[in-house]
């Protein structure tokens, strides 16, 4: 389309010549010629004969031009001027023929080149051979018919008649040979055809302009070719230089033609026959084409292809933008053409569409009028087609830029109402609406929360800022917000690294390491730690909570806790309902937002204490957030959107797990740590308790990273401190420090320090106690340093130096500083124990303790005698331990029945029995002393007493089955403390007694009993 209105105007063709457009003078009605454009004029009689509608003009045969060699109303316009370019006028009086050429100062003036001679003006006299007939007569050639025509190849379109096209040279003798042309004063005719290959073709292209669509074709490659002539269409289309602009550069050696670009005009078709000369130039010799002139008897079909083409024309300019920019010219084309020649109008059709090169050339190389016409009917039906869906997408997008206008607009309307109204939220909401969506960046956000999201926004723009849901939403979106979706830290998989971390802050809790050792070397070999249930249960002040710190820097990972400790709203897991006033999320929620990570580690500490109130019970809240099969969607109440916490790993901590409901218990992985003994306690006092509180003392030097050293490292106390005066600082700078006395407490301190105030399982009473000494150090060098201070001023006294001052705590201080011990002895009684008295051993929260068993008779009187046996138990003891009691008595009754001599065989019918437990203030309960109570009852009947140095524990059932029991090791340390060396343990924890340590089991002499009748063996050997 666009090379076939390329010749509606000048003003377009001096822009894709490059040229400056031509400009009318309003005086003399002419046209200014563009810089370096060859222009001939033209005779009234050849531009009226050029309409390629004329109806009268006819070849002759002898090489004039006939009504066939203009097609199309653009050849007059461009013959006339508004559209070949500029006309030289001759003179008043001058010759016929002769030109005016313009000086350069002339062509300033009138818009033509500049003054540097950058382009040039080429002097074309008027062809001789073109007569001028009077005004409204056709013009007639003098000339004939030239068979030898130099020829240029044309790309991708072929050049119609009546039509114009512009054609760039580049090649150098081509060029010159078209000046020569041009300098002989004749308008140059050249044969153009259109090269086959449309890939070849585009070889031949130069730079392509911004302006133009195509660019102009290069001569060198097709010049080249052996066989130019084969590689054309062998129709072809006479056309004529209407203009021509060289490219001349100017060098050293003068002026150079470098080019010329060639605006050509059809005049009418013609047949490739012979080469005359390769050149270059290419000379061929060419012959006419006959067209078949329309038959009668096709006649009513001609007409109806007529009519049809012109109405799909006429339907292409209704929705085709660029036909409706030259909707005037085509207009006035298809009114004259109508009762034309079917040649010309099957030419013109073709030329508005876009169709390639071999499309176009079926056209031309159609001889018959109707089929010719059908064929050019097909490219218009395609035109008309491509034209509808361009209509098509042009309105959907159209549509669309203007549905986002419109909602544009409303939305700036809205605005201004609102504030008129004085409602406007241009104060915050927008600042806000931005910083929540900017934090939304770079987050991975599930759909879910994403459509939630959207949605509280959109509420949130259009609420004011009066209103009571503005905050409400407000702080919503600030949650949702604020989540890490899709954000987590990356784990630490090395498994050494990590037990340094552990093996640093801990000592001990080795069950505790393994399991967190496993569950990277696990996430070692998947890529990724999974989220785990962990549950650590075990006495105070054994490290359950300390340790949990230590688990997520050895992982990596991100730390949070909190405790459930006599929590009883389900709410504080759960979250708030928006509705209330001051709702909040869960503390996993809370958890998540401040850590910044879905992949923590959440510390739930005293999960065994977890209350229960008339709000909910926390305890079944949890069993949804501790449960992986359920964690992965998690749904808080605020939020109401499902929450991923199956990456995190849990740890809750416990002393026991008897008041953990059994559901929760169920979904957590039990780890139980058993109190430390002493030589475990020594060691930790000496490289962690002792040097930390020496060091928060101000008694060592601090250090700038304790955390990175490792527990031997312990600095050596040469710390220096400021003197008493600088240290109150009243004016006066600081003074030389002096060096401190080496601050230490003795090992056999630190054992006596645990073995008669510290007994508990964990070693926070210790650190208590270590604590203190430190404290009292500090006092006793605060003071000397004072009384050294004061005797400084009284030179008649000798004053005592501060490095004579001794910070040594040995066990025979020790008193001096903790005060009296707590623990007198381990056992109650000394030496061998009276009958009906035995050793038993039980595991209580502080670790495990020795229990001793009383056993007393009484006789019954006469009246009372064979009654049914009784006991009564005191000191504090619980249920289950009562009904051990009962138990006991019956297996006491069967074992002297079988074993006793007849005068004892009743001993229980005739006394009543009373079994006491000391130390009655301290609760017991436990289903751990029915062997001891067996044993006591028995020592009592047979009036002997059992061995000294044997301790005992486990539970005796109806038949007298030892059942197994728990806490070994406690039990185990309890026993050493206590002195015994012979222990009976249930068969069933031999077990547990193998992993002992090895210098836990040294020296003891353990039984394991399957049933009591074992136990009676080693308790009463003689009997």
């Amino acid at each position: 389309m666009a090379q076939a209105v390329a010749s509606v105007s000048t003003r377009r063709l001096a822009q894709a010549l490059g040229a400056k457009a031509l400009t009318p003078q309003p005086s003399a009605r002419r046209w200014a010629p563009a810089v370096g454009v060859a222009s001939f004029r033209t005779p009234p009689a050849v531009q009226q004969r050029a309409f390629f509608w004329s109806r009268s003009g006819k070849d002759d045969g002898d090489g004039k031009d006939g009504g066939d060699s203009g097609e199309g109303k653009k050849g007059a316009e461009a013959a006339t001027g508004s559209g070949a370019g500029p006309v030289v006028e001759k003179p008043p009086g001058s010759a016929n023929g002769a030109l005016v050429e313009k000086p350069p100062d002339a062509l300033k003036e009138s818009g033509g080149a500049e003054a540097d001679g950058s382009a040039e003006i080429l002097p074309v006299p008027v062809d001789s051979a073109v007569s001028v007939d009077s005004p409204g007569q056709l013009r007639k050639d003098s000339g004939t018919f030239s068979p030898q025509l130099m020829v240029l190849p044309l790309p991708r379109r072929p050049l119609f008649p009546g039509q114009q096209q512009i054609l760039h040279i580049s090649h150098p003798d081509v060029a010159k040979e078209i000046r020569r042309l041009l300098d002989h004063g004749t308008p140059p005719l050249i044969g153009a055809f259109l090269h086959k290959n449309a890939d070849t073709a585009a070889s031949f292209l130069g730079e392509v302009h911004k302006d133009e669509e195509e660019a102009p074709p290069q001569l060198e490659a097709f010049l080249n070719i052996e066989d130019p002539i084969g590689s054309l269409y062998h129709i072809g289309t006479r056309a004529r230089v209407v203009q021509a602009m060289p490219f001349l550069t100017h060098g050293k050696d003068g002026i150079t033609l470098d080019g010329m670009q060639l605006l050509l005009q059809g005049i009418d078709l013609i047949t490739l026959d012979s080469m005359l000369h390769r050149g270059p130039p290419l000379k061929v010799q060419v012959s006419k084409l006959r067209q078949k002139p329309k038959s009668e008897g096709d006649k009513d079909i001609t007409r109806a292809y007529i009519n049809e083409t012109m109405h799909t024309i006429r339907e292409i300019m209704k929705i085709n933008p660029q036909f409706r920019e030259h909707a005037a010219m085509i207009h006035q084309g298809l009114e004259r053409l109508e009762k034309g020649d079917p040649h010309a109008i099957a030419h013109f059709a073709a030329s508005l569409t876009t169709a390639s090169g071999a499309e176009l050339m079926t056209v031309l190389e159609t001889e018959g009028p109707s089929e010719k016409l059908r064929a050019a009917l097909e490219l218009v039906k395609k035109e008309l087609e491509l034209s509808q869906l361009q209509q098509k997408i042009a309105i959907q997008i159209e549509e669309k830029v203007s549905s986002h206008q419109r909602e544009f607009m409303l939305r700036e309307q809205m605005k201004m109402i609102k504030k008129e109204l004085g409602e406007d939220k241009s104060d915050g909401t927008d600042k806000l609406m931005d910083k929540f969506k900017k934090r939304l960046e770079g987050k991975t956000v599930p759909k879910e929360v994403q459509e939630s999201i959207e949605q509280e926004m959109e509420k949130f723009s259009n609420l004011a800022k009066e209103s009571q849901e503005y905050q409400t939403t407000r702080n919503y979106l600030d949650w949702l917000t604020m989540m890490p979706w899709g954000a987590h830290s990356e784990d630490t998989l090395s498994l050494i690294k990590a037990r340094q971390i552990l093996d640093r802050d801990h000592y001990g809790l080795n069950d505790v390491k393994e399991r967190i050792q496993e569950l990277i070397a696990v996430g070692s070999l998947r890529g990724s730690v999974q989220g785990k249930i962990l549950c650590l249960v075990g006495p105070p002040g054994v490290g359950k909570t300390s340790i949990g710190r230590s688990i997520a820097e050895a992982l990596g990972r991100e730390y949070y806790r909190f405790s459930v400790g006599g929590l009883y709203d389900v709410a504080e897991i759960k979250g708030h309902r928006r509705t209330y006033v001051g709702a909040m999320p869960g503390k996993i929620v809370q958890a998540l937002k401040k850590v910044q990570s879905s992949n923590p580690l959440v510390l739930i500490d005293e999960v065994d204490k977890i209350g229960r109130g008339h709000q909910g019970d926390p305890a079944s809240a949890l069993l949804e957030l501790l449960d992986p099969s359920q964690n992965s969607s998690f749904m808080d109440h605020y939020l109401d959107v499902p929450v991923d916490c199956s990456r995190i790993l849990f740890v809750c901590t416990a002393n026991v797990t008897d008041t953990i409901p059994g559901p929760l218990l169920d979904r957590m992985e039990v780890i139980r740590l058993s109190g430390y003994d002493l030589q475990e306690k020594v060691r930790i006092a000496e490289d962690y308790l002792v040097p930390n509180s020496m060091r928060e003392a101000g008694l060592w030097p601090q250090v700038e990273s304790e955390s990175s050293k490792a527990p031997e490292e312990v600095v050596e106390p040469t710390a220096t401190v400021p003197s008493s005066e600088s240290s109150e600082g009243v004016g006066k700078e600081a003074e030389a420090a002096v060096a401190l006395p080496k601050a230490s407490i003795d090992a056999k301190a630190i054992e006596s320090l645990i073995r008669w105030y510290c007994r508990e399982a964990g070693v926070r009473n210790l650190q208590k106690q270590v604590e203190k000494i430190c404290r009292k150090l500090a006092t006793q060098l605060v003071e000397h340093r004072e009384k050294g201070s004061k005797q400084q001023e009284e030179p008649e006294k000798a004053p005592e130096r501060l490095e004579d001052l001794e910070l040594h705590v040995t066990e025979d201080k020790l008193k001096d500083y903790v005060g009296k011990p707590v623990f007198l002895s381990d056992r109650l009684y000394e030496g061998e124990l009276p009958a009906g008295t035995v050793l038993g051993l039980a595991w209580t929260s502080m670790g495990g303790t020795v229990l001793y068993i009383e056993a007393m008779a009484l006789a019954r009187g006469a009246a009372a005698k064979g009654g049914a046996p009784s006991v009564n138990v005191t000191g504090q003891l619980g249920s289950v331990m009562k009904e051990s009691s009962q138990i006991a008595l019956l297996n006491a009754r069967r074992q002297a029945s079988a074993r006793f001599p007849e005068d004892r065989a009743k001993f229980f019918e005739e006394h009543d029995i009373h079994v006491h437990c000391p130390e009655g203030a301290t609760p017991k309960d436990g289903p751990s002393a029915g062997v001891t109570m067996t044993t006591a009852l028995l020592s009592l009947a047979l009036d002997r007493p059992a061995r000294a140095d044997l301790a005992m524990t486990g539970e005796v059932s109806l038949n007298g089955k030892v059942l197994p029991v728990g806490g070994i090791k406690e039990k185990t340390i309890a026993a050493r403390r206590a002195g015994c060396k012979a222990l009976i343990y249930p068969q069933a924890n031999q077990r547990d007694f193998d992993e002992l340590p090895e210098y836990l089991r040294e020296g003891l002499e353990v039984h394991f009993a399957t049933s009591y009748d074992d136990v009676f063996k080693v308790a009463f050997p003689e009997v």
